[in-house]
């Protein structure tokens, strides 16, 4: 099946908190924005987080009306749930030939009142609470979510009808299938974002099978006031840890893993995860064991003095491995870099892994951009303009550039939405000065390449 074809200036693929804001700048510039989103809803990962470093400001707070602000952005056409398949140039711009997934619901109809998902009697693990938690089959993919649209699993459904009778719109559509279409545009914006570094990356740190060795993202969902559990407790029989343990540079600075670089943001939302801890679980011990401290914003290095003065213990000391005993209770074996280089062996009820940044995306097969030797998207010139691609009308923006925190890839996505508004306008003139002269002025075909 196919749907009509767009029109627009821009093409921002991703909605996490880089794309939506890249979007929002163009879009309130007068610009026609496409913003294109795989998943069910826009929001990326900041919407799963629960605070913000250093301010502790809620991340659901600040994710929430940017997510509505660009569902109701006149100038904004909002495409969840689609997946670009291929790009080619047209001219002085680009046409994406991309595939609309079906969710087995008629969108336009759906009020997204859940009477299906409470109707529905399967439950399956829910990725979004890190498989902790779980949800319907049919469901809206969380409270928060960006369309209130619900989507239907249609691998873990039993057909057994049930939400199709108690929907009042009856949008139900179980014959639904996949949709083709194109958008054209005359600029690309990438914020296509990162992953993490799995949790079972090193071997030596129980390589995912130590059910109380976990990821930071899974403590975002434990510390969220929407996680699974509404409490922190250990995955493996519930208990409330009493001692907790942060591995820093879990996933990065290792060239056993092919991650040298340093992911930037895992000392920081160590420190936060553990200051909201110690009010979360005030009798609980939680200590951090680093290398080398990073805090490289504004007002960093005042937030981990803060840490410290909490009561948090920092351990400086290369960890080498993490066994458990006979309760599962975690043992982690640590050289310290102290005078004596000594080894120890220190319990804990729960630790958690500081995993790294991982590219979420490799851009070279559909939109013919080099990457580096970390995976990142290719800069020509970082320092002067972090946002322009080897390839001229493609700019990226966010973590699909590198590591970085929640601030810079806001600040970065502005520069983008700069970057690319004066791609469009140079264009614009390009084409008037042909028109009237038949002849490319020299300064406007190079600030167009």
């Amino acid at each position: 099946m196919r749907r009509q074809d767009l029109h627009v200036n821009a093409l921002v693929v991703g909605g996490g908190i880089a794309g939506m804001q890249s979007a929002l700048d163009l879009a309130d510039q007068g610009y026609r924005v496409a913003l294109v989103e795989r998943q069910p809803s826009i929001g990326g990962k900041m919407i799963a987080l629960s605070k913000v470093f250093p301010t502790l400001d809620c991340c659901s707070c600040i994710t929430t009306p940017k997510m509505s602000a660009v569902a109701h952005h006149e100038n904004i056409e909002l495409l969840t749930y689609c997946e670009i398949n291929e790009i080619q140039e047209n001219g002085g711009g680009f046409v994406a030939q991309v595939t609309k997934k079906p969710r087995y619901v008629n969108e336009a109809d759906c009020t997204g009142c859940r009477q299906c998902e409470y109707a529905c009697p399967i439950d399956i693990p829910s990725a979004f609470d890190q498989n902790l938690g779980a949800h319907r089959a049919i469901r809206v993919p969380f409270s928060t979510a960006v369309p209130q649209k619900a989507v239907l699993d249609i691998d873990n459904c039993l057909l057994c009808g049930k939400c199709e009778k108690v929907c009042p719109v009856g949008c139900i559509d179980f014959t639904q299938q996949p949709q083709d279409f194109t958008i054209e545009a005359e600029a690309i914006v990438l914020a296509t974002g990162f992953e993490l570094t799995p949790t079972d990356a090193k071997k030596e740190y129980g390589a995912g099978q130590l059910r109380n060795v976990i990821e930071a993202l899974t403590m975002e969902r434990f510390l969220a006031p929407t996680g699974p559990y509404g409490h922190v407790l250990r995955p493996s029989d519930g208990k409330e840890p009493e001692s907790i343990a942060y591995v820093q540079c879990a996933g990065s600075r290792d060239q056993t893993l092919g991650i040298e670089y340093c992911s930037r943001v895992c000392c920081m939302y160590a420190i936060k995860q553990a200051m909201l801890l110690s009010g979360a679980l005030p009798l609980a011990d939680i200590t951090i064991y680093y290398m080398d401290i990073r805090t490289f914003g504004k007002g960093y290095e005042q937030f981990y003095q803060n840490a410290r003065a909490m009561g948090i213990e920092f351990v400086k000391g290369k960890v080498a491995r993490i066994t458990e005993d006979d309760g599962q209770n975690p043992i982690v074996r640590v050289e310290l870099m102290d005078e004596d280089s000594r080894v120890v062996e220190r319990p804990h009820d729960l630790v958690v892994l500081s995993v790294g940044m991982v590219p979420g995306y490799d851009p070279q097969a559909i939109y013919g951009i080099p990457v580096a030797g970390d995976g990142f998207v290719d800069l020509p010139l970082p320092n002067i303009t972090p946002t322009v691609t080897r390839r001229p009308g493609i700019f990226v923006t966010g973590t699909a550039a590198g590591p970085m925190d929640i601030v810079d890839s806001i600040v970065m996505a502005g520069a983008a939405a700069a970057e690319t508004a004066a791609y469009l306008e140079a264009g614009r003139l390009l084409s008037r000065k042909l028109e009237v002269s038949g002849k490319v002025p020299a300064e406007l075909e190079v600030a167009h390449v």
